[in-house]
């Protein structure tokens, strides 16, 4: 069937756009969670609120399709080929959101054979991280413009532009998602944001599963200093791939597993009142439950049926959660287990400090050869271990492993909780 629109329609809807920028807050918003330690969602971008689902953004469970789409450029002859390129990324993108989604999600690449030649050289576009608007209106123009004559976009919830790693003008610093103020109509689907991948070949670890994270509305949780320098992983260490792609215990956060719909209503447990609560925390990585397949015949993990995360709210807007952590799965390079604790903050915006890990153990380091943040890598309470999280007055005490791996906790709110 002939296309509906034009190459030409493309290039005047993108053109009409002044720029593109962070879109702050949900354009419709669908119930999600009523337990009573869900935060409410706010206008905060990627906002940790887990009472309604922003619809601007895929949900992932089920299948979801992604195209890739593989730019060239005048100034460069490739010397990588779309296939190796998509080597560099699936299966392990697909395979991570396997196994953390316990074989809820699964993410399906359906990449182009060939290049698309942009029609100018790619110095023209001035990538880099800190793109100009402009610049970075004019390349998704003339990229929607070559990729709609091949690519119809209604069948792609999740869309990556892959350039020439080894263009002249290509900085592989500047992947990113650029979300579009005003949604571009494509063959009768609105585009809201598209993964612009710069990556060298071979690329940064798990760079695209971070990305793509992004299109499912989850913040960055990096520290990004005033001048560029210094720690960046401060807020969370190695603990969840949304701080770092190279951290060593990656998976993410229950929290975000419970906003994503990965978790369960009974997998949630809300600590209430002031007396202390008794629960078994099943690891965040692995489950009871028979393993699933994942992405190219990999194994992922079992859901389980027990409680994977226990949180206190705090405030209007706070929380402290609690999570067994371990050495499976995506977090299979970790090197230190316990229970994990950390603050969210519904209201704080992404890069603004939405999740902070709490350091049981602040005067020791970790694992300072691999961790992204060694202050961090052995903040987890160990077994035998209690911890009151500072500011808070909230207590926790491991005290015993049971026969399948799972963690017993007792969790004792603040007294003005």
């Amino acid at each position: 069937m002939p296309k509906l629109r034009s190459t030409a329609a493309v290039c005047t809807t993108l053109s009409a756009l002044a720029a593109t920028s962070i879109l702050t807050g949900p354009s419709v918003a669908e119930p999600f969670s009523t337990a009573p330690c869900a935060l409410h969602r706010t206008a905060a971008h990627h906002s940790e609120g887990v009472d309604s689902w922003n619809t601007a953004y895929p949900r992932p469970t089920g299948a979801l399709d992604a195209v890739l789409v593989f730019l060239s450029f005048p100034d460069a002859e490739p010397r990588t080929t779309p296939a190796e390129l998509t080597a560099d990324h699936f299966p392990a993108t697909s395979r991570f959101y396997e196994r953390a989604s316990y074989g809820r999600f699964t993410l399906r690449p359906h990449p182009l054979k060939h290049w698309l030649r942009m029609p100018r050289p790619s110095t023209s576009y001035a990538i880099r991280r800190d793109w100009s608007a402009e610049d970075r209106a004019a390349y998704l123009r003339d990229a929607f413009a070559l990729a709609d004559k091949e690519v119809d976009f209604s069948r792609y919830p999740v869309v990556y532009f892959v350039a020439d790693p080894d263009a002249p003008g290509v900085d592989s610093d500047a992947t990113k998602v650029v979300n579009l103020d005003t949604p571009l109509r494509v063959d009768g689907t609105d585009v809201r944001r598209v993964v612009t991948v710069f990556e060298r070949h071979p690329p940064d670890r798990l760079v695209l599963a971070h990305e793509t994270g992004h299109v499912f509305d989850l913040p960055d949780l990096y520290h990004r200093p005033a001048d560029g320098k210094g720690d960046w992983d401060t807020y969370v260490g190695d603990w969840d791939l949304m701080g770092s792609q190279f951290g060593m215990a990656p998976d993410l956060f229950a929290w975000h597993k419970w906003r994503l719909g990965w978790l369960d209503p009974r997998q949630v447990a809300c600590v209430r009142g002031t007396e202390p609560t008794r629960l078994t925390l099943e690891p965040l990585a692995a489950g009871p439950g028979v393993p699933v397949q994942g992405t190219g015949g990999a194994p992922a993990f079992g859901l389980g049926s027990g409680v994977k995360l226990a949180v206190v709210r705090t405030g209007e807007d706070s929380a402290v959660a609690f999570e067994a952590r371990g050495s499976a799965g995506n977090d299979g390079a970790s090197c230190r287990q316990g229970v994990l604790v950390y603050r969210v903050r519904g209201g704080a915006e992404s890069g603004g400090g939405p999740v902070e890990v709490v350091d049981s153990h602040p005067h020791s380091e970790a694992c300072w050869e691999n961790s992204v943040y060694p202050p961090l890598a052995d903040a987890p309470v160990a077994l035998g271990e209690s911890f009151t999280v500072p500011g808070e007055g909230v207590k926790v005490e491991v005290e015993g492993r049971t026969a399948s791996g799972a963690w017993t906790v007792k969790i004792t709110p603040a007294m003005t909780a």
